[in-house]
């Protein structure tokens, strides 16, 4: 639990960042209340937010910053298994910027005392424009939280005046050491930009990863329809050939026993003649019904085509929908809410998951096994006899993310 000491010696409070902006501040009792569970936040559900933890001294100036990372769920409430010691890693932070105080503790994805705790950080950007630390500093300078100043208390020392030519030299000799002090601390500030530097380096290439996962999955789908498609269509060639083979022997059949008739065969070839006509009729019947049929078939897309670009009847729902620009919204696990446009109504209500894993870049099946994961996040094993496990686990929130086989069951079934 984070807490907030308002004695003399400082005080906390916790910044939610947006895009290098303040988005939210609060002290820490109230965020402390966040983690308990007693209030959520809506506008954050679902939501992995970049936060700071920042301690100040009584004279409401930076000691020192911790950059951490929270999930807040589908409620707007903060992950119950969040449990990162920011307090403790604040006091045991690097040196980091001068922020009006000195040198402060500072704690980051780069620059973290205690590396399990790596991933759940994150580090601030430095560039020109979008300086973390700057829009930091002047959050706590406007002093929105109201926190009380603490004045520091002058004491009257008696000073023992040397003379001035050995002041004068004194003067001189500190400025060696502040100048060093400077570099020393420009040496820091450096290092950490680059750090932080190769951290947004690495975040870009594992988005980049990413989206080159999903691209191979939607891929790999698509080639998975194709190759079903041409199975399909390979089967129907074989049985076809099949069928035309069979027809070439019975043509040679019959023609072999034509080449060898004799003359009481020469008698039966009125009867013959007739049976060629009556299958000559079917054939030809058969060849019309084929005819019509693909006559019926153009006619119904057609129909199809202009049913869907038919304007729907006046003063009907859909005729006020599309004079009045009215657009349906949707929303589904793993895609959110979904704007519809006209032209996806009709799309969208003959198969709304289909729609939906189509939005998420997955096939149906592939989205409905996740679905039924992300719906009741329990072990899927069965042992011999036919019962499952159901043994609660991790819910995996993101369909392109989710592994069948092994995000669905738990530590023990999956190895």
């Amino acid at each position: 639990m984070v807490s907030a000491d308002q004695a003399t010696d400082g005080y906390s409070a916790v910044f939610f960042m947006e895009e290098g902006r303040i988005a939210r501040q609060m002290r820490a009792t109230e965020f402390g209340a966040f983690l308990d569970g007693y209030v959520g936040l809506s506008d954050l559900a679902e939501t992995d937010v970049k936060a700071v933890l920042i301690e100040l001294g009584g004279d409401l100036l930076v000691r020192s910053l911790v950059f951490f990372r929270i999930w807040f769920d589908d409620e707007g409430r903060a992950d119950t298994s969040w449990n990162i010691p920011i307090e403790a890693l604040a006091k045991e932070g690097a040196k980091g910027p001068d922020m009006g105080a000195g040198p402060i503790r500072l704690v980051c994805r780069s620059q973290c005392p205690d590396p399990k705790y790596a991933n759940e950080l994150w580090d601030p950007d430095m560039t020109p424009g979008n300086n973390h630390f700057l829009a930091i500093r002047k959050a706590v300078e406007s002093n929105t939280l109201r926190f009380q100043k603490v004045e520091p208390v002058e004491e009257e020392i008696p000073v023992l005046k040397a003379k001035e030519e050995p002041a004068k030299e004194k003067d001189d000799d500190s400025q060696s050491p502040a100048d060093r002090a400077r570099l020393a601390q420009l040496i820091r500030e450096q290092r950490l930009r680059i750090k932080t530097l190769q951290s947004v380096h690495r975040d870009s290439l594992a988005d980049l990863q990413r989206e080159h996962r999903n691209e191979m999955q939607s891929l790999r789908s698509e080639m998975a329809e194709l190759e079903q498609k041409y199975e399909r269509q390979r089967l129907t060639s074989e049985q076809l050939k099949k069928r035309l083979s069979e027809r070439n022997e019975q043509y040679l059949s019959i023609q072999e026993q034509i080449g060898n008739v004799d003359e009481e065969k020469k008698r039966d070839d009125a009867n013959v003649g007739a049976e060629l006509v009556l299958l000559r009729e079917q054939l030809e019947r058969k060849q019309r019904e084929l005819e019509m049929r693909d006559e019926k078939i153009v006619s119904l897309e057609e129909e199809n085509q202009e049913l869907r670009h038919r304007e729907p009847p006046e003063n009907s729902i859909l005729d006020h929908l599309r004079k009045q620009s009215v657009f349906l919204v949707a929303y589904h696990a793993g895609v959110g809410h979904v704007t519809l446009p006209f032209e996806d109504i009709d799309t969208y209500f003959n198969n709304p998951v289909a729609y939906a894993a189509d939005r998420c870049g997955m096939n149906e099946p592939a989205y409905r096994e996740w679905l039924e994961h992300y719906e009741n996040p329990v072990c899927r094993h069965t042992d011999e006899n036919g019962d499952p496990c159901a043994e609660p686990i991790m819910r995996v929130s993101q369909p392109t993310e989710f592994r069948p086989g092994v995000d669905d069951r738990c530590e023990q079934h999956q190895s």
